[in-house]
């Protein structure tokens, strides 16, 4: 059984930084994409970043050059370290597998494992 917990979501001034993590557990797949999303209050849940089995990253425009997504193996972890924060960025935030073959895709429907979101708020 697969199951994701995420953790490190705070509340930070503009600007700043934080890294989420999200261990795995159960997780034996070769071939897969590593997802994480957010969703505000009112809002639709929108991808941020995804990490393909080949080493391969996306990630969504308005994160381009401030997110970086990542996974340690020999930890289980993926990561999100996100730099320069904007009020924007702030939203619960969920880290997702897709273990369908094929490029990683920015829909959440195409996730079949979900971690519970950990929560971000970014003051200005």
């Amino acid at each position: 059984q697969v199951q994701l917990v995420e953790s490190g979501g705070s509340s930070v001034q503009a600007g700043g930084s934080l890294t989420l993590s999200c261990a795995t557990t159960g997780f034996t797949y070769s071939t897969y994409c590593l997802g994480w999303f957010r969703q505000a209050p009112g809002k639709e849940r929108e991808g941020v970043a995804a990490l393909d089995s080949e080493g391969k990253t996306t990630y969504a425009n308005a994160v381009k050059g401030r997110f970086t997504i990542s996974q340690d193996n020999a930890k289980n972890t993926i990561y999100l370290q996100m730099n320069s924060l904007e009020p924007g960025d702030a939203a619960m935030y969920y880290c997702a597998i897709d273990t369908s073959a094929g490029p990683c895709s920015e829909y959440h429907g195409y996730y079949n494992y979900w971690g519970q979101g950990t929560k971000v708020t970014v003051s200005s």
